[in-house]
């Protein structure tokens, strides 16, 4: 049984994609102690090496298993929302791909009166965590902990897509993280000789023989404790049982865009209101926390193909293909790409994942049948929701409204991007290898009976769901300060996606570890 210390210089509250960077960037210092807390286990073994495995995490007590509440542009459904209980946080269960954003959305913060987070600012923090297989350039760099490599197995359904794709017209582009982001290609994924580079892999394993950092898996994280406006304590149970670690200069939350808020909402950091009507005696009124949810809303279309089983079998020959070479049906990637719903905009709002299998029940089906699946978000949503205290039982899940859709403009966009999809879904050069068209995916529900506008409204109210990018819910001008102080508190900062003003245009992953490495820098600054 781990033994918890009495008092740390430094608490780093959540073990995900930020949490783990802060916390290895703070412990190269020698002379400060640091404690990392992660509700979940470590993350250890096959389940969380092998990148095809991750959708066996789903639902699982590696799972927080979040879920909304009825949103009511998804016909009333609760939409499901995953995210990593286990050390490296949702970067042990994602799909691995290594996406930045656009240029925009960095130079966007920084117009909303953040400075040092423009593109030009960040950047540097990006390179400063990457060790990228195609080596160092104005872009890229090499000689970071965090490895990003290109995919060694494209599947035959990838390269048609993307063949498809530009003889749809859209240009090709072998780089989403450089000069330009618009285009169709293959991502780069954070994988390190075929196997998951987590955050946890890339930043906690290199730092494990550091005597001043302490990792506190299956530790609960129950209330911050305030002396006035000084965090003085941290309340967690560890294995059942509730101790109390002291913070003697500051604590970072790190645990992501629901459970960031929600812990500072049960230590009484929030709207004074809502804090009183939950049981929770408000510490400071702070109007903005748990506001400006943003998140990732789109669906697929999905096609059968006369290809063998996509994901499988998960044999010990398979396992060995993949340990030795990198290759193999129990490696994963994705092809996709960004696009622009009208040519006036700055940046692309659209973007399509492409990926083997059929998407059914949100992801959460058996990718049993052989085919492929393709489908648009919209990368800047407008639509917004919010974290909310459900009671003021700090074992209590959140109440969490992402109001997906809310926002009419939101509803144009995505709509258009699954025109887009089925104008790729034409293409000789994929048709050739799908054994069902448009019109079979239609008879079995899995793409709209027409392009018309109330066809593809339809479907897109049954079948949308999160793509898995929670944001903003602690942002930047209303609950943090530019160096992530939390405002009308003395030590305390927040350090993940819920900082961001608006939402990146594309993943989340990159885009968390690199707020992590500025947290470091502004507290070591």
């Amino acid at each position: 049984m781990t033994t918890i210390a009495e008092n740390y210089d430094y608490v780093v509250v959540g073990a995900g994609s930020a949490g783990c960077a802060l916390a290895a960037r703070l412990s190269e210092n020698p002379d400060v102690t640091v404690a990392l807390i992660e509700a979940g286990p470590p993350a250890q073994g096959r389940l969380f090496e092998i990148p095809a495995l991750f959708s066996q995490q789903l639902k699982t007590a590696y799972d927080w298993d979040f879920e909304t509440e009825p949103e009511p542009q998804l016909g009333g459904r609760r939409a499901y929302l995953p995210r990593g209980r286990v050390v490296g946080g949702t970067s042990s269960m994602n799909t691995m791909l290594y996406v930045r954003g656009h240029r925009y959305d960095y130079d966007t913060w920084e117009r909303l009166g953040n400075p040092g987070w423009g593109y030009a600012d960040v950047l540097p923090f990006f390179k400063k965590s990457e060790d990228n297989q195609r080596g160092a350039d104005d872009f890229h760099a090499v000689d970071g902990p965090l490895t990003v490599s290109d995919p060694i197995s494209v599947h035959p359904l990838l390269t048609a897509w993307v063949e498809a794709a530009q003889d749809a017209g859209h240009e090709p582009n072998p780089d989403f993280n450089g000069a330009e982001q618009e285009g169709v290609g293959y991502h780069q994924v954070t994988q390190r000789n075929g196997l998951r580079c987590s955050s946890a892999v890339a930043f906690l394993e290199p730092a494990a023989d550091r005597r001043n950092l302490t990792v506190l898996s299956s530790t609960i994280a129950l209330r911050v404790r305030f002396d006035g406006a000084r965090a003085e304590a941290l309340e967690v149970d560890h294995l059942g049982s509730v101790r109390t670690i002291r913070i003697n200069r500051e604590i970072v939350l790190s645990l992501g865009a629901y459970n960031t808020p929600h812990l500072l909402l049960q230590s009484g950091v929030g709207p004074a209101d809502e804090l009183t009507a939950g049981g929770v005696p408000p510490v400071l009124d702070l109007p903005d926390v748990g506001r400006n949810m943003q998140d990732h809303a789109g669906c697929f279309i999905s096609f059968f193909s006369h290809t063998e089983p996509v994901l499988g079998p998960d044999t010990s020959k398979e396992e060995q293909l993949l340990r030795e070479r990198g290759a193999g049906p129990m490696a994963w990637n994705e092809a996709g790409g960004f696009f622009k719903s009208s040519d006036d905009l700055p940046a692309p709002d659209i973007q399509v994942h492409a990926a083997l299998g059929i998407v059914r029940d949100e992801g959460l089906a058996a990718p049993l049948e052989p085919g492929m699946s393709f489908g648009p978000y919209v990368a800047r949503p407008a639509s917004r929701g919010s974290v909310r205290l459900r009671h003021s039982h700090p074992y209590a899940k959140p109440r969490i409204y992402h109001n997906y859709l809310d926002d009419v403009d939101d509803r144009r966009r995505l709509r258009e991007g699954i025109r887009l999809c089925m104008r790729i879904a034409r293409e000789s050069r994929l048709t050739d290898l799908l054994e069902s068209d448009l019109r079979a995916a239609a008879d079995a529900g899995l793409a709209p009976v027409s392009d018309r506008d109330q066809d593809i409204d339809a479907y897109i109210r049954a079948q949308s769901f999160s793509f898995y990018h929670p944001s903003g819910t602690c942002m930047m001008g209303k609950v943090v300060d530019p160096e992530l102080r939390v405002f009308g508190l003395e030590n305390v900062r927040v350090a993940d996606t819920s900082i961001m003003p608006t939402l990146v245009t594309g993943n989340t992953n990159a885009p968390a570890i690199m707020i992590g490495e500025k947290a470091a820098a502004f507290i070591q600054s």
